[in-house]
C-alpha cells in the first residue's frame, strides 16, 4: 500500500539527505573537544571534501559504452534521453545514496522518457531475483517546506498520480511491469538496496580530520604571534599596551632607582608538525577505507609515478570499479527492458534480454606502452590459438572501437 511506502521513505530519507550533505561539504559536525571554548571553535569551522572525492574518483572512472547484442534496440531509448548526462547522473546518485531510481514515462508522441530520482524521494519493494520492483513510490514534486505536492504510486500495469494526497489520474499500460526501476550500488541479501560509497568509517575519518584542521587553525594564531614576557619591571612602571608591545619593532625600558633593568623573554614557539602528521595518518585511514591513495587526497609523493605504478597503487579502486560496473550494468539493462516494454506496449519476458550485455570503457585509459603490450600479447596468443583475439574483445581491452577507414599504410600505397 502507498501508506506503507510513505513510511518506508520517511525512514530512509534523512540518512540519504545526510550523505548528500557530506558530499556537498555542507554538514557541520559537532566537536566534542573540551579544551577549546565554543566561541573560538565556531570561528574556525573547517571544510573538507574527502567524502566527495571518494565518490567522484570512482564515478569518473565508470563510463558506460553501450549494449552488445542489442537485439531489441534498447540503446536507442537511452540515446534520445541525453545519455551523456543520464548515465553519469544515475551513477553519481547511486554512489552517494546507495541507490537511485529511474522514472519511466511515455510522452504524447509515444517516445519513452527517463528521469532520475534520488534515493531520498523514491522507494519500493524489490524482487531479489530480477532486481525489479514489485511496487514503487516516488515524490515527484515538493513544496518549499519539503512536503510532497505530487506523488506517484507504481503498480504492475499502472501508475497512480496523487496531487496533495489525493488521487488525481491513473495511467494504464500493457507491459505489466512497474515503471520505476532501481539502480543499485553493491546490493546483497541483507541490503537489497545497496550500500553508499560514503561509509561510516569514511565519515569518521573526515570528521576527525576536520577537527584536526580546526585545532591547527587556532594553534596557528599562537604560532604566528608567540607569547613574550618581561620580568624585573618596577611596580611603579606604566603598564604595557599588549597590542603595541606585539607589533612594535623597538621597545624602550629604563632602569629603576636601584639601577636594575628588566629582562625580556619569549616562550617556545608551538610546532605545527603534530597536526600535519595527524592529518596524514587520518588521510591514510580514509584512503584505505575507500581504495584511494594519498596522492588522491592531496598528499603528493616525492617521486612521480609511471602509468603502471599508478594502476598498481589503484588496484583496490580498479576492483571496486569493476564490481560497480556489474551492478550498474544490470540496472541499466533493467531500465532498457522496462522502457522497451512500455514503448512497444508489449509485455516482453525478461529472459528474452539475457543475451544483451552492458559494455563499459576500461577503468584506466591505456597509454602507448600499454597499447603496445596488448598488441604484442594479442599477436602471440593468436599465433597459438588462431582467432582468439578479434575486434570485439580487443575493443574491451583498449577502449577503442575498430576503425571503419582503411589503414594509413594501405591508403598511402594506393596514392
Amino acid at each position: 500500500m502507498i501508506e506503507d511506502l510513505r513510511r518506508k521513505l520517511e525512514k530512509h530519507e534523512k540518512r540519504v539527505n545526510l550523505k548528500y550533505k557530506y558530499y556537498d561539504c555542507k554538514k557541520i559536525d559537532y566537536d566534542p573537544g573540551i579544551v577549546i571554548p565554543v566561541g573560538i571553535r565556531q570561528r574556525y569551522l573547517s571544510v573538507l571534501g574527502w567524502c566527495a572525492k571518494a565518490v567522484d574518483i570512482l564515478a569518473d572512472r565508470l563510463v558506460f559504452k553501450g549494449f552488445d547484442n542489442d537485439i531489441f534496440s534498447i540503446e536507442e531509448i537511452f540515446n534520445i534521453n541525453n545519455p551523456d548526462i543520464f548515465f553519469d547522473s544515475a551513477i553519481l546518485s547511486a554512489l552517494i545514496g546507495s541507490c537511485c531510481f529511474v522514472y519511466i514515462t511515455k510522452d504524447k508522441e509515444g517516445s519513452v522518457r527517463l528521469q532520475i530520482i534520488e534515493g531520498s524521494n523514491a522507494t519500493g519493494n524489490i524482487d531479489p531475483i530480477t532486481g525489479l520492483l514489485k511496487e514503487g513510490y516516488a515524490v515527484l514534486e515538493r513544496d518549499n517546506y519539503g512536503r510532497a505536492n505530487l506523488e506517484a504510486y507504481f503498480l504492475p500495469g499502472k501508475t497512480e498520480i496523487y496531487a496533495k494526497g489525493k488521487k488525481a489520474v491513473v495511467f494504464n499500460h500493457k507491459s505489466n511491469l512497474v515503471n520505476l526501476v532501481p539502480i543499485i550500488y553493491r546490493p546483497d541479501a541483507v541490503r537489497p538496496f545497496g550500500r553508499s560509497r560514503i561509509t561510516r568509517p569514511a565519515i569518521y575519518f573526515q570528521k576527525h580530520a576536520k577537527r584536526t584542521l580546526e585545532r591547527s587553525d587556532i594553534s596557528a594564531e599562537f604560532y604566528s604571534f608567540p607569547q613574550k614576557y618581561v620580568v624585573g619591571l618596577s611596580p611603579d612602571a606604566e603598564p604595557l599596551e599588549k597590542w603595541k608591545a606585539t607589533i612594535s619593532s623597538m621597545l624602550q625600558f629604563n632602569k629603576d632607582d636601584k639601577g636594575e633593568s628588566p629582562k625580556l623573554g619569549q616562550f617556545a614557539q608551538q610546532s605545527m608538525s603534530p597536526f600535519t602528521e595527524q592529518l596524514r595518518t587520518l588521510a591514510s585511514g580514509f584512503a584505505g577505507e575507500t581504495g584511494l591513495t594519498l596522492d588522491d587526497l592531496g598528499f603528493v609523493t616525492d617521486n612521480p609515478s609511471s602509468a603502471e605504478a599508478i594502476k598498481a597503487s589503484h588496484e583496490t579502486l580498479r576492483i571496486t570499479a569493476r564490481k560497480a560496473q556489474r551492478c550498474f550494468g544490470s540496472g541499466f539493462l533493467n531500465v532498457g527492458y522496462v522502457a522497451r516494454c512500455l514503448e512497444d506496449d508489449i509485455p516482453y519476458r525478461r529472459n528474452q534480454f539475457y543475451q544483451t550485455r552492458p559494455m563499459w570503457y576500461p577503468v584506466f585509459e591505456p597509454d602507448v606502452a600499454t597499447l603496445s603490450g596488448i598488441g604484442d600479447a594479442a599477436i602471440k596468443i593468436n599465433q597459438s590459438i588462431p582467432g582468439y583475439f578479434g575486434k570485439d574483445n580487443l575493443s574491451e581491452l583498449t577502449g577503442f572501437d575498430a576503425s571503419t577507414e582503411p589503414p594509413v599504410v594501405e591508403a598511402m600505397n594506393e596514392e
